[in-house]
C-alpha cells in the first residue's frame, strides 16, 4: 500500500473552497490526468457517484469513484475503483481568513510482475501530480 500525504493554505474561505472541490464536475479544472467526468450521481450521504476517464503515463483508465464520508466543510473522503483502485481523504480546516487543505491517498499498485520498479515509478508520478493537484486548487480558489 502506497500513502501521499499533501496539504496547502488556500486564501479563500472554507466555504468557497469545499463547495468548489467537492463538486466533481469541476475535476478536469484543477486535475490535469483528469479527462472526462460522467454519469454524476447525487447520494443520500451528501457526496456523489461518478464515473471517469484518467490518463495515467499515458494509459487511458476508466474507473468510478464513491464518496464514503462527506461532512460539509470539514471533511471528503472518496473510493476510486478502475485502473489502480485509491482512497482519498481531505479535510478542510479554517486558519485564519483562509482554508487548510489536508489530502491523504492510499493505493495499491496492481503489476506484481513489475512490482517495487513499477511502483516506485508510479509513486513518483503521482506525487508530483498531488502538488500539481493542490497547487491548481490554490491558483484557482485565490483568483
Amino acid at each position: 500500500m502506497v500513502r501521499i500525504e499533501r496539504n496547502i493554505l488556500i486564501n479563500a474561505p472554507v466555504e468557497k473552497v469545499f463547495a468548489y472541490h467537492s463538486d466533481p464536475k469541476n475535476n478536469p479544472e484543477y486535475w490535469p490526468s483528469f479527462q472526462e467526468v460522467k454519469d454524476i450521481e447525487s447520494l443520500p450521504n451528501g457526496g456523489n457517484k461518478y464515473n471517469w476517464v484518467y490518463k495515467m503515463a499515458g494509459i487511458r483508465l476508466n474507473g468510478s469513484t464513491t464518496t464514503t464520508e462527506f461532512e460539509e466543510n470539514k471533511l471528503l473522503s472518496i473510493k476510486s475503483k478502475g485502473g489502480i483502485d485509491s482512497t482519498f481523504s481531505y479535510t478542510y480546516k479554517k486558519e485564519g481568513d483562509g482554508t487548510r487543505l489536508n489530502l491523504v491517498v492510499e493505493y495499491t499498485v496492481p503489476i506484481p510482475v513489475l512490482g517495487k520498479l513499477a511502483e516506485s515509478f508510479i509513486l513518483k508520478m503521482n506525487e508530483r501530480e498531488a502538488d500539481t493537484v493542490m497547487a491548481n486548487l490554490k491558483d484557482l480558489l485565490e483568483a
